[in-house]
C-alpha cells in the first residue's frame, strides 16, 4: 500500500508531484492531483464501498490507487479507446500479459530509428499493440495519443526521444498492477453505457471524468481519440444512480447550468498540472459535505 498524503484535499493547491504515480501512462488530463480528494471522499462513507466504477478511465490513476489503498472492495475500469484498453486488457486480463509487456519495455533499444519502425506498424491487437501505445505515450509530445500528436523533439533535459522513457520505473508499476488483478475487472467499452447498467446498485460508487469536450471545449479533441459524448445525457443518467458519484470537469457556465439544474453541488478546485501551471478544475457531486 503506498504512503497517503498527510494533507486535506481542500488545504492547499495539490502538487501533482506529491501524489504516488501509480499508472504506466503519462495520460493528458490526468487526475493526480485529485488523490487526496477520492481519498478524503471514499474514507467519509460509513461502510467501505463494495464497487467503484470508473467509466472513462484512461491512465487509471484513480482507480489504481483504489485498488492499492483498499478504498472499496472492487474497482471497475471501463475504456473504449482502442489502445489505452489494449493496455488494460494486456496487465490484467491477458494470461502473462503483464510480465510480457514489461519484458518488452525494459528489452527495448531506444533510439530515433526503432521508435520509427515500432511507431510505423499498423493493425496491431493486443499485446503487440499494448507495447506500441505505451511506447507512443512515452515519446508524444505530452503523452498525447490522438492523430496528429508529435514526437518530443529536445525532451526533459534536452534527452530527446527517450526523456519520459524510464523503462525499469515502468516495468515496476506494470508488475505492481498486475499484484492488485484480484481487485480489478477491466471492460473495454463506453462509459455511459457501463453507468446506466449499474444506477441500482446502491453500495456503488462512481468517479466520472469524461473528455473535456463540454461548452465546445477543443481540448479533449485535441487530446482523446473518443472525445464526443453527450454531456447533457451524462448528467441525466448520473442524476438516477441510486450510488453516490463524483465527477470532475473544467470550469465552464455550461457544466455549472448542468450541474446546477439537477441540483447537484459544485467545487472549484485549484490544482497543479504536470507544467506546475495551476488550474482551475470542478468538483461534482450530490453531497459534497465532506469536502468541508
Amino acid at each position: 500500500m503506498s504512503a497517503q498524503s498527510t494533507f486535506p484535499c481542500n488545504s492547499h493547491v495539490v502538487n501533482v508531484a506529491s501524489i504516488p504515480d501509480l499508472s504506466p501512462f503519462r495520460y493528458p488530463g490526468g487526475k493526480t492531483w485529485l488523490v487526496p480528494c477520492i481519498r478524503q471522499w471514499l474514507g467519509s462513507k460509513p461502510r467501505k464501498p463494495s464497487l467503484f466504477v470508473e467509466p472513462f478511465v484512461g491512465g487509471a490513476i484513480v482507480s489504481l490507487t483504489v485498488a492499492n489503498e483498499d478504498l472499496a472492495s472492487h474497482v471497475v475500469m471501463v475504456e473504449l479507446d482502442s489502445e489505452v484498453a489494449a493496455v488494460w486488457e494486456t496487465i490484467l486480463n491477458a494470461k502473462n500479459g503483464g510480465r510480457w509487456l514489461a519484458n518488452k519495455i525494459t528489452e527495448f533499444k531506444m533510439n530515433s530509428t526503432t521508435v520509427e519502425h515500432e511507431l510505423a506498424k499498423s493493425g496491431l491487437m493486443g499485446r503487440s499493440l499494448a507495447f506500441q501505445t505505451i511506447l507512443k505515450n512515452r515519446v508524444n509530445r505530452g503523452g498525447i495519443l490522438a492523430a496528429g500528436a508529435g514526437l518530443i523533439n529536445r525532451g526533459e533535459n534536452d534527452k530527446g526521444l527517450g526523456s519520459r522513457w524510464y523503462p525499469v520505473t515502468l516495468q515496476r508499476r506494470i508488475l505492481d498492477i498486475l499484484k492488485l488483478r484480484n481487485k480489478i475487472t477491466f471492460n473495454r467499452g463506453d462509459g455511459l453505457e457501463a453507468i446506466r447498467q449499474r444506477v441500482h446498485n446502491s453500495n456503488t460508487v462512481f468517479f466520472i471524468d469524461p473528455p473535456y469536450t463540454a461548452a465546445g471545449k477543443k481540448t479533449g479533441a485535441r487530446l482523446y481519440t473518443h472525445h464526443e459524448i453527450d454531456h447533457n445525457e451524462l448528467f441525466r443518467v448520473v442524476s438516477t444512480l441510486s450510488g453516490d458519484f463524483l465527477m470532475t470537469y473544467n470550469d465552464s457556465s455550461v457544466v455549472r447550468r448542468l450541474a446546477d439544474s439537477y441540483g447537484f453541488q459544485i467545487l472549484s478546485v485549484t490544482m497543479k498540472n504536470t507544467h506546475h501551471k495551476k488550474q482551475r478544475e470542478l468538483i461534482i457531486g450530490r453531497d459534497l459535505s465532506w469536502y468541508e
